[in-house]
């Protein structure tokens, strides 16, 4: 009798131990609200939301996934996640301020490919850049960009001009009627922002390519340890097992192929707000460019 009572407490002890030891977020459904800056129908809006879901599959979530009802700018959805409010889900590029506001998931979404820009020029002026050989002559011409992107405070700390505005989609009109001479956008965007208004009168310069090391990571509410885990669990299974990769490439192989990033004249940057923690030496993580083909 003795023993088997032992043997019922040493189960329940067991029993208890698993059950403070499992992730709340395994332990029962996550609902999953995750912000956008962008119509959900826009093509930049399919990766991300793949890649969250299949990291949040990878952990053996059980989970409802859904976008905020209306887009938000990217300083909106921040403030709104680091106050608890409605999200628990947002991916952006990490700076210092960014890190200290919320809580990074160090994988990097995109393999820091967000750091390789090349320009929309307007079609009255394709060649805009060809004067561009390194930082000192890029200086003398002038950039366009959003008020509130990362990227304004990096390219105006290399010393580059810079005119922004808060209506994003004003950008490329602003462009084609000379308020600045170029548009650097990211490789992952770029492409994908040829159909949009404004665009007819631009097109993709093929001369320059303007780099600095930075990462997309998702980011979840500081005190939300919980799905950090889970998401950190996930997008490791995921690299692990592949599923990571095929996704980037099927997204991102033909695009990096078009950017034609080997015959660029390449511009490197300081990024003054990247956070001493990013992983740049876990090379599994990061796009080895030159194993790109040429």
């Amino acid at each position: 009798m003795h023993t088997a009572i032992s043997t019922r407490a040493l189960r329940a002890c067991l029993l208890v131990a698993l059950a403070l030891t499992t992730p709340l977020a395994w332990a029962e459904k996550i609902n999953i609200v995750y912000a956008r800056e962008l119509a959900e129908a826009d093509a930049r809006m399919e990766y991300p939301v793949r890649l969250l879901e299949l990291a949040l599959k990878k952990a053996g979530a059980d989970f409802d996934m859904r976008s905020e009802a209306r887009p938000m700018p990217q300083s909106a959805a921040i403030k709104r996640l680091a106050a608890g409010a409605s999200l628990n889900v947002v991916w952006s590029m990490t700076t210092r301020e960014r890190e200290e506001q919320l809580l990074p998931i160090r994988i990097p979404i995109d393999k820091g490919l967000f750091g390789y820009r090349i320009a929309f020029v307007a079609r009255s002026h394709p060649d805009v850049l060809a004067q561009a050989k390194d930082l000192t002559s890029l200086r003398k011409l002038t950039a366009g960009q959003g008020h509130d992107w990362p990227d304004t405070d990096i390219l105006r700390n290399n010393g580059l001009q810079v005119v922004t505005t808060a209506q994003h989609q004003s950008l490329l009109p602003m462009l084609t009627a000379g308020r600045f001479d170029y548009f650097p956008r990211s490789v992952l965007e770029i492409w994908d922002e040829t159909g949009m208004p404004g665009a007819q009168d631009a097109v993709v310069d093929d001369k320059v390519l303007i780099h600095y090391p930075t990462a997309i990571y998702f980011f979840v509410n500081k005190k939300d340890r919980a799905l950090a885990k889970t998401l950190t669990t996930g997008l490791t299974r995921a690299i692990a097992d592949g599923s990571f990769d095929a996704l980037y490439n099927a997204r991102f192989g033909t695009i990096i192929k078009r950017a034609k990033l080997h015959s660029r004249t390449r511009i490197e940057l300081n990024n003054p707000l990247l956070p001493p923690e990013t992983p740049l030496s876990r090379k599994s993580l990061w796009l080895d460019v030159n194993a790109v083909p040429k």
